[in-house]
């Protein structure tokens, strides 16, 4: 934007005691400040809290979160960059609405567990508030049309935070693919695939949010770090949508075996029910004919050189990343019929936003993937722009939670996936 600091310059500064002097010469050349909130102070939201303090220009008037000492430990990290501190919000669950009411605030990042980020988007844009939400947008049908109507009727920006949407080799696919390297598509696999049985329980062995969700969830309850950047790949939602999906599910059992050798084989948590078995796969139909198969699993005692895992195949050329790998083939470019390396054609088609800002992205985290999620948000936000991942993106890839649920309880039975755009 015009008059902002060279990002290089504002990174490379380093000592955060002067990042409130320089978002006031950001201010002094021109740049309206931009007043964002956090709700959900944990470890998700102030990672990308600190990422979004070395932009200049903004400002953070409140936080909120329902456990004091995060809480706290976030107001810590606002004064240390900005020198002030911003209002804190901790009086229950509920408390983000009178946090809403504030004036000064323009925008919020919601980083609260999975299970509370559609309902306070929609709270949030129904008070004229941008949304920055963490993943997924929403559990239920139901969220995600009161979020895609939310956005509509308040004419403010909605971002999903997937970050891996971000990865440069992701973005060089998706590059690729734009460009027609693979020719026409017909099949693609993701999956999530991420031991976190040891995230299922605090010490004191009551349930995290992760374990909430395999109590309650048969389905995919993460699809969109895999699902993410292969609908952007396929043009979903801009040259094609997904239609239909069926499900299906194996037993469950690793998670009881965990908490068996963790609390004891007579101990509460042992004897636990959950509803998520150790893995599922659900294969997703779009209107053009492509098939996505897309598994999760977050139970399976299973080492992972990456949590996810994609396949592209079109008519003229394929690309497969395992997680330890990129590897692509492309008719009439590749010298034998025979995979190579993705690294030249990923420097060839390496997407703008790594060519521009890639030295400042590469100091976050996931790979400097979180810069960009708060960099497009904030571009988007002031210059107006459409939003990278809008509500009907959103709510097209966490449509999967409960559609995948329904199709596990009805016996793999084909659920229709709504158009969003509608």
């Amino acid at each position: 934007m015009p008059g902002s600091l060279d990002r290089r310059d504002f990174l490379r500064v380093g000592a955060t005691g002067l990042a409130a002097g320089l978002a006031a010469e950001a201010l002094a050349q021109g740049a309206a400040p931009l007043r964002l909130a956090v709700i959900g102070t944990g470890g998700r939201g102030t990672g990308l809290l600190q990422v979004a303090l070395t932009f200049p220009g903004l400002e953070v008037p409140a936080l909120c979160d329902i456990h004091e000492g995060r809480l706290n430990n976030a107001i810590a990290v606002v004064r240390a960059a900005r020198g002030s501190d911003p209002a804190g919000y901790s009086r229950g669950p509920l408390d983000y609405r009178r946090l809403l009411e504030r004036d000064d605030v323009d925008a919020v990042l919601i980083a609260t567990p999975m299970q509370l980020h559609g309902r306070m988007a929609i709270d949030a844009l129904r008070a004229g508030k941008h949304v920055l939400s963490e993943v997924a947008a929403a559990m239920t049908i139901e969220e995600c049309w009161g979020l895609v109507r939310a956005e509509r009727a308040s004419g403010k920006t909605y971002m999903m935070a997937e970050n891996c949407c971000y990865y440069a080799q992701n973005l060089a696919v998706r590059n690729m693919a734009e460009a027609g390297a693979f020719g026409e598509f017909t099949y693609a696999e993701c999956g999530y695939v991420h031991d976190c049985r040891s995230l299922a329980f605090e010490a004191d062995g009551s349930l995290t949010w992760r374990g909430e969700l395999g109590r309650d969830h048969p389905g995919n309850v993460y699809p969109t770090h895999s699902l993410g950047p292969v609908a952007q790949w396929l043009g979903i939602n801009r040259t094609d949508r997904f239609v239909s999906l069926t499900a299906a599910a194996t037993r469950t059992g690793s998670l009881q075996r965990h908490a068996a050798q963790r609390f004891g084989g007579d101990s509460p948590q042992a004897r636990m029910e959950f509803a998520l078995a150790d893995s599922n796969s659900a294969l997703i139909r779009t209107e053009k004919g492509v098939v996505i198969d897309l598994r999760f699993d977050m139970y399976s005692a299973r080492p992972h050189p990456s949590t996810t895992y994609y396949t592209l195949q079109g008519l003229t050329g394929s690309y497969a990343d395992t997680g330890r790998q990129q590897e692509v083939w492309l008719e009439g470019r590749s010298p034998r019929y025979e995979w190579e390396p993705l690294a030249p054609y990923a420097a060839e088609y390496q997407h703008d936003l790594w060519r521009q800002h890639g030295a400042e992205a590469s100091q976050s985290g996931h790979g400097g993937a979180d810069y960009f999620v708060i960099q497009q948000f904030l571009e988007a936000v002031r210059a107006g722009k459409p939003s990278p991942i809008p509500a009907a993106d959103a709510a097209g890839w966490s449509c999967i939670i409960p559609l995948s649920a329904a199709s596990i309880r009805a016996g793999g039975a084909p659920q229709e996936v709504p158009d969003f755009t509608a």
